[in-house]
């Protein structure tokens, strides 16, 4: 099961094991993460799970597809390494993902 650890904008952090096939946003409101609110439930029509994608991850990942960067307008100080957590789902290979939750969640 592939770990991933969420850091705040305090760099405090919470590493959780998020099943292969789940998205981070699924694994995040299963354990409380704060500041990924997820209100659409994970349909890409909010912008309340963004996180910024750790650099060392950010090419590791498949891109965002065009709904999800149009959702990405919605967000707040979005950057090349913005993603909506729920349109990110885990596979094996993503064992020690790491994101970054923006200050303007928490």
């Amino acid at each position: 099961m592939p770990r991933v650890t969420f850091i705040q904008s305090d760099g405090t952090s919470q590493t959780i094991d998020i099943p292969v096939g789940h998205s981070v946003m699924e694994g995040a409101v299963k354990h409380d993460i704060s500041g990924i609110v997820a209100e659409c439930g994970g349909a890409c029509a909010c912008a309340t799970c963004h996180v910024h994608i750790d650099s060392e991850w950010a090419n590791k990942i498949i891109p965002p597809q065009e709904s999800e960067s149009a959702m990405l307008d919605f967000a707040i100080d979005p950057d090349e390494t913005s993603r909506l957590s729920c349109q990110i789902k885990l596979t094996g290979a993503m064992d020690g993902l790491r994101v970054h939750i923006p200050k303007s969640q928490q």
